[in-house]
């Protein structure tokens, strides 16, 4: 295979020659080159090693085909065990490959859900961020140093007997939504690997704009991978994937802030096309789905970003059969955003509220009544309904909205509540 600086070397030229190169890439695939480049991302002989060959796959795995070469060359698991157990410089390259080519290939991304890769990724997501859940049944008395030494030694003799990744950042907080570790700040740790020693030593250094290019790498992985997957979307619920990402929204701006609504965003629909994950991880009496919800309104009434707003009100669209019709703080908001400036933040305002009106929702009525009482003016929400069905939405939008119109005018006019809709 060659000394390890001329593979280094050319993994790095190949970085090159495939930037915006399609029939380079092709070339690649075709002569050969993916087992040699997971080879040397496997190997671990240096983390500039590692680099080079992720961003080299990275480059060649722009499109469904070639990404699919990569998966058929058994990269799926020497992706995820490398993501758990390198340096961080090595996890930021690694985390980013893992979104590429979860964003080109559906197929890939139930692949990469069933190696488990969005536990290290949302391990990695929590350093340092403190996972406090509001229910007195989640949060432990302080574990012992003896109980978290033997934690670890549990989880790295189940990686050795399955031959799997042990993920770096073994956070003992951060695995099940109703485990006993909920409210322990997440440190970095490489127990278990057999380069722990020296990666954790490397780590102590890392600066904190390294960690936070890491976190936007690793959010942006989760929203890549939670696309209309109900496998990926409830492997990051069954963890503490939702309270993790509330505490970023909360926390952060930018970037990081993006990439987690957009993953919220992502399971969110999911979940309104999957009865049992929108049950078990967006019921009204779970925690972390109640600290999303509040990071999403928190950001529809304070955020002066569209880019940051439309995520948040797609996501509370999505759950809009989730919400007793107890909960009235959410259409006030939603309502406020009709009159929003910009006409993309208007018209996804009038698409959510428009699903809580929804004849498949069961608490329709007292949504509609809600509506008409915590709305601005009635007239006002009815001719933003009545402007979004002109101004070009597709023709399933328009069907929602003549609906909602409909159900408006009936509560305006008096009517009875379950008199049936217009053919």
């Amino acid at each position: 295979m060659g000394q390890l600086r001329d593979r280094v070397e050319a993994a790095n030229a190949l970085v090159l020659l495939a930037h915006k190169n399609d029939r380079t890439k092709k070339i690649v695939v075709d002569e050969g080159g993916i087992m040699p480049l997971l080879k040397l991302l496997k190997e671990g002989a240096s983390a500039d090693a590692q680099i080079a060959a992720a961003n080299a796959l990275f480059h060649i795995g722009n499109d469904e085909e070639r990404v699919r070469s990569i998966a058929d060359a058994a990269g799926v698991p020497i992706i995820v065990q490398v993501l758990g157990e390198s340096v961080i410089r090595v996890q930021v390259s690694v985390a980013n490959l893992v979104a590429r080519m979860a964003e080109m290939d559906s197929a890939v991304r139930e692949a990469f859900a069933r190696e488990n890769v969005t536990r290290p990724l949302v391990s990695l997501l929590s350093v340092d961020t403190v996972l406090v859940l509001d229910d007195p049944k989640l949060k432990p008395s302080k574990p012992s140093i003896s109980s978290l030494v033997q934690f670890n030694k549990e989880l790295a003799g189940k990686s050795a007997g399955h031959n799997s990744y042990n993920p770096s950042l073994n956070s003992v907080s951060s695995f099940t939504s109703s485990g006993g570790h909920s409210s322990l700040s997440v440190h970095s740790s490489s127990e278990g690997s057999s380069r722990g020693g020296h990666y954790r030593k490397d780590r102590e250094v890392e600066t904190p704009e390294l960690k936070l290019k890491l976190k936007v790498s690793c959010a942006e992985a989760l929203w890549k991978l939670s696309k209309d997957s109900v496998l990926n979307s409830r492997k990051i619920t069954e963890t503490k994937g939702l309270i993790c990402l509330a505490k970023i929204i909360e926390k952060e701006k930018g970037e990081l802030q993006y990439n987690c609504l957009m993953a919220v965003m992502e399971i969110a629909m999911v979940a309104e096309q999957d009865a049992d994950l929108r049950r078990a991880a967006f019921k009204t009496s779970s925690p972390a789905a109640k600290a999303v919800l509040d990071q999403l309104l928190r950001v529809i009434q304070e955020e002066s970003s569209s880019t940051m707003k439309i995520p948040a009100i797609k996501s509370i669209g999505s759950l809009a059969r989730t919400f007793p019709a107890r909960e009235t703080r959410i259409i006030g908001p939603l309502v406020a955003q009709l009159s929003n400036s910009d006409n993309e933040v208007a018209i996804e305002a009038t698409i959510a509220l428009g699903k809580f009106v929804h004849p498949e929702n069961f608490n329709r009525v007292e949504h509609a009544k809600a509506i008409i009482d915590k709305a601005l003016e009635q007239t006002q929400a009815l001719s933003v309904l009545d402007l979004a069905i002109r101004s070009g939405v597709p023709q399933d939008y328009k069907e929602l909205f003549a609906r909602a119109i409909h159900n408006l005018n009936l509560y305006q006019a008096g009517v009875h509540t379950h008199r049936p809709y217009p053919p």
